[in-house]
């Protein structure tokens, strides 16, 4: 699913992404607030509140100004005065209506930030405990950046849209309909003249928005594509400036932004156009309600105050309908976000628990493949007949080439995937007999990838075992050939490893990883092309610091340097997802077969180079 990226597109222009079912992904945004119902409607009677007080505001402040003006004739007539006390105690209601309004709102608004971060913290925890509830091939199956946005932009959007919008909402529909009446209570006539000014500017708004959106569309296209090529050249610098391609960047780039300036500037022109037309358009307005509010005033028909009061709600009416268009965006976005959101929390996860679990306690690390079938696509299976009998303490070597099948072997062996058809059994137990979180508890892994945080290297060994005390942390770096170059760092266990974990080598990493793995205990390791990506030096010392971590486990080593498996009691050779030959590396070099030819290759290989 592709991410469009939300920029501001001009005065009150935004580029949305629509949901395909706006009101089914509402209703289950608005479902997910329930637990907020009683908060919700106290906010919505206070947000009802704040501005209803804020609408009779005007109404009432055109009383001040019908007395002055009343005071000012009778003076000039000699009959009278002005009446300043009463003048006074009207303001002061005004003042007192205003107070209200302001102190309303402001709970209101509390309120809704309120349920606005309660939702979104709860939907990331929701998200959080998901994520481990999911099958592993949810995740193969999709991006990084496209599972990360659910938890991070889609969650901010749903945010942001809902601490405007919902209040937004609410008082601009309040606002609309209050004022209606208000402008109605004073003079029908007059009203009828200002909701002329709505057709106008509603063709006004389409107009604009049908030539406008296509720039818009393609000025959020080359966006990404300028986005896209800067990346792109800052990622691959070296290799730019290895061939030469200097000057084809620039021109290549220069030639999409030159496309983005053109877009960008038609864009905001016609979004700028706008603001100034519905000005024009809302004086006329103005000056038709002024002229029928005169002849009104000469009648007597109308009082003068009434007259301020009206010029005040039309500015008051046009207000909520724009805000109520961006809203409607706001809930757009709302909308996209929650769909995705909840698309993701909907997804199918996989079974946790077993009915009757076996216990992982006691359990040494015999292992039985019979008759195992799998494939990731029931039509197009990639291991087809696989059965092996594993001893606890063994050394196992699976090694084949690429996609024979090696990598989704250990998978099924964790219950990333479950079989097809036969069954792989632990010490007797069919691994579907335990729970899939106690399982997982019985494999340590190390992997070609290594994964660090940032944090010290104490913290990062302990994370095998988190009750661990620093002796044990230390004798486990010792176990992996990893504490003399710990000792020789600044601040030695409690150096901190940056976030990309560069300020040491992949080999050193590596060791790292192992010395994690050796504290964690595990009864049975999964290692997988733990040494492909060193050096011959850093190799050995990785292989050194392997066999220690084995000692006394059952092991699972995949392979790519047949030169380090040498020594393994058991070599599974794998080729189209079948187990093609097993033995010790003696017999199948004896045998001449397939491994054979693998490992001469590579030993041809070596010699050639």
């Amino acid at each position: 699913m592709s991410e469009q990226r939300r920029m501001p597109m001009g005065r009150g222009m935004q580029s949305v992404e629509r949901a395909k079912d706006f009101r089914g992904s509402m209703k289950k945004l608005f479902r997910y607030m329930g637990r907020y119902k009683f908060r919700f409607i106290l906010m919505f009677l206070f947000a009802v509140a704040g501005t209803v007080f804020n609408i009779v505001g005007p109404k009432v402040l055109g009383k001040a100004t019908t007395e002055l003006f009343t005071g000012l004739v009778a003076k000039v007539n000699g009959t009278g005065g002005i009446d300043f006390e009463k003048i006074g105690m009207i303001l002061l209601g005004v003042m007192g209506l205003y107070l209200a309004s302001a102190l309303f709102s402001l709970v209101q608004g509390f309120m809704m930030t309120g349920i606005s971060n309660d939702v979104t913290y709860n939907l990331r925890k929701d998200i959080s405990q998901k994520i481990n509830r999911l099958p592993l091939n949810y995740f193969e199956s999709r991006t990084h950046g496209e599972i990360l946005s659910r938890v991070t932009n889609d969650v901010d959007t749903l945010q942001m849209s809902l601490n405007q919008s919902m209040t937004q909402l609410i008082t601009s529909v309040t606002t609309l309909i209050g004022v209606l009446v208000m402008m109605l209570s004073i003079n029908v006539w007059m009203t009828l003249a200002a909701l002329l000014i709505l057709p106008v500017s509603m063709v006004i708004i389409n107009f604009v928005m049908k030539r406008s959106q296509k720039y818009f569309r393609d000025q959020q296209s080359f966006l990404g594509k300028v986005n896209g090529q800067i990346e792109e050249n800052y990622g691959g610098h070296n290799v730019v400036k290895v061939f030469n391609k200097e000057q084809d960047v620039v021109d290549e780039f220069e030639k999409d932004n030159r496309k983005l300036y053109e877009s960008a500037w038609k864009s905001q022109f016609f979004s700028g156009m706008m603001m100034p037309v519905m000005q024009f358009v809302g004086n006329l307005g103005y000056v038709m309600v002024a002229l029928l509010g005169g002849y009104f005033a000469i009648r007597g028909t109308i009082e003068v105050g009434e007259i301020q009061s009206f010029f005040q709600y039309i500015r008051n009416f046009t207000q909520p309908i724009q805000q109520i268009a961006q809203v409607t965006n706001l809930l757009q976005s709302s909308a996209a976000a929650s769909e995705r959101v909840f698309e993701f929390l909907e997804e199918p996860e996989e079974d946790q628990r077993a009915e009757h679990p076996a216990d992982i306690r006691g359990l040494k690390g015999n292992v039985q493949f019979e008759h195992v079938s799998f494939g990731y696509n029931p039509d197009r299976m990639i291991i087809h007949d696989f059965s092996a009998d594993v001893k606890d303490g063994q050394e196992i070597a699976i090694v084949g080439p690429t996609g024979a099948g090696k990598t989704t072997m250990v998978k099924l062996l964790m219950r990333f995937y479950d079989v097809n058809s036969g069954q792989i059994r632990i010490d007797g137990h069919n691994v579907k007999d335990f729970n899939r979180s106690q399982l997982r508890e019985m494999f340590g892994m190390v992997l070609q990838d290594t994964w660090l945080f940032s944090g010290t290297i104490m913290e990062n060994i302990r994370y095998g075992r988190l009750d661990a005390t620093d002796e044990e942390v230390i004798a486990a770096a010792k176990a992996a050939h990893i504490h003399n170059f710990i000792m020789q760092q600044p601040g030695g266990y409690q150096m901190v490893l940056d976030e990309e974990t560069s300020n040491i080598s992949q080999g050193q990493k590596q060791l790292l990883t192992i010395a994690r793995a050796i504290l964690a205990d595990n009864r049975i390791l999964i290692l997988d092309e733990a040494t492909s990506s060193v050096d011959t030096r850093t190799e050995m010392q990785i292989q050194k610091a392997m066999n220690n971590l084995m000692k006394g486990r059952t092991s699972f080593v995949i392979a790519h340097r047949l030169s380090t498996i040498r020594d393994a009691d058991l070599i599974l050779v794998m080729k189209d997802g079948d187990i093609v030959e097993q033995g010790s590396h003696r017999e199948l070099l004896e045998k001449g077969g397939f491994y054979a030819e693998l490992y001469n290759s590579q030993f041809e290989q070596k010699a050639a180079g």
